[in-house]
């Protein structure tokens, strides 16, 4: 295992690629030498920069919030036509840490060294120190979706046909919300949500869900999509579909994937990132993965997609039978690495490699062709434990920063004939 750079503290929670040529919610990405990322520290308010690999300690942002329970500086995106029009999406405070105004996006212009003028975007007033979701993707259009948690409200949006918050029925929670510009609900019924992503190929936006005592899931999200909850999470039977209160035309339809066991299912990216655009082996390698992180485990999970992309294909009969990895099923054939601490974030930059953004040890991870120039700059560190494959892609090249407040095991690896 070999680091790439230091320096990241206070929870790092998701990053974007702003510059030439970078596309960063969508998982669309060019090939370009722009190197520019911004993070977000979840317990600071700050948004830091790392130019070509080097972590700059003066924030390019700082905002007043909370950052009490799943509160703090929680998801960046960016877009336009240079990539420079950036939002962020964090619990607003008159004081830090003090009680929250509430959960906001904001849009910034990025003029490559500090974020500036500051524009509201959207007001999310029901707070809550859990289910506050709010993963980002544009479209192939450039339309921005953001996810929004049911903030513990259970209303007829969470598919609750006597509206048991009381007849107040908030609006904004429990959707995927179309955000820029303003539209129509594009989902009902997310629980939480911290992973949407854009297919390059097809257009169709898929999200993560993290589920309650069991079933997390991975979906595609087509227009009018009711996921089921707090009714269902994972696959349903015809009585359990039969029994979804029937909210306006929005339709359900069972999780591409799901896992009994919950795994806080994060970030999740495409592998193919334009892969006819990009000259990366890696996006060309993964034309037809979906890489998802795990925030509970650890796990960087990659599934192959079917033909169509509208599905996985398996071989291991267990996960074929029924689109579920069962307690005590194996998940050989979809873990992809372990050890990346509690994943929050899955990118493709626009080097058309791979970032996993680790929250619990401040580590930023990229997937490099031990071929490259970048992984022959990279000092080896003997203290951490690593297993080196036999193929092009055996280095996972880290930025290591200061330790989080889960206690997750530091042992990272990437798993035999993966790559």
């Amino acid at each position: 295992m070999q680091k790439y750079v230091t320096g990241i503290c206070c929870n790092p929670t998701t990053i974007a690629f702003v510059g030439n040529d970078n596309n960063n919610g969508s998982s669309v990405t060019t090939t370009t030498n722009n190197k520019d990322m911004l993070i977000l520290q979840k317990t600071t308010g700050e948004v830091h920069l790392i130019r070509d690999g080097k972590f700059q300690s003066t924030p390019v942002l700082k905002e007043t919030m909370t950052s009490a329970g799943e509160q703090g500086m929680l998801t960046i995106a960016a877009a336009g036509n240079n990539h420079n029009k950036v939002y962020i999406y964090f619990a607003e405070s008159s004081s830090m840490d003090g009680p929250p105004l509430g959960k906001r996006v904001y849009s910034y212009d990025w003029d490559g060294e500090k974020l500036v003028n500051r524009t509201l975007v959207k007001d999310l007033p029901q707070t809550q120190t859990y289910h506050n979701a709010g993963a980002m993707t544009f479209d192939k259009n450039g339309t921005l979706y953001m996810a929004a948690g049911d903030a513990g409200r259970y209303g007829v949006l969470e598919n609750n046909p006597n509206n048991a918050d009381g007849g107040k029925n908030p609006d904004d929670i429990a959707v995927i919300m179309q955000l820029v510009p303003p539209g129509p609900y594009r989902a009902i019924g997310i629980r939480n949500s911290f992973g949407l992503a854009t297919d390059p190929v097809t257009g169709e936006i898929w999200d993560t869900e993290n589920g309650d005592r069991s079933f997390d899931e991975v979906n595609i999200v087509p227009p009018k999509f009711n996921s089921g909850w707090n009714a269902i999470m994972g696959p349903a039977n015809e009585t359990q579909v039969g029994q979804l209160p029937q909210y306006q035309n929005y339709v359900y339809h069972d999780p591409q994937f799901s896992w009994e066991k919950p795994i806080s299912p994060t970030g999740l990216a495409f592998g193919a990132a334009a892969a006819a655009e990009s000259e990366s082996p890696f996006a060309k390698k993964y034309n037809n993965s979906l890489f998802v992180g795990g925030f509970n485990n650890g796990n960087l999970y990659r599934f192959e997609l079917n033909n169509h992309r509208d599905g996985f294909v398996f071989q291991s009969a267990q996960l074929k039978k029924d689109k579920v990895a069962n307690i005590g099923d194996s998940q050989d054939e979809i873990v992809f690495g372990t050890g990346f601490g509690a994943i929050t974030d899955v990118k493709m930059g626009p080097d058309g490699f791979l970032y996993i953004v680790s929250f619990s040890d401040g580590t930023i991870y990229r997937v490099i062709p031990i071929s490259s120039p970048e992984a022959k700059m990279i000092n080896q560190d003997p203290g951490i434990p690593t297993t080196i494959q036999e193929s092009i892609y055996p280095i996972i090249a880290i930025v290591t920063g200061g330790i989080g407040i889960f206690g997750f095991y530091l042992g990272r690896k990437m798993k035999k004939g993966q790559s």
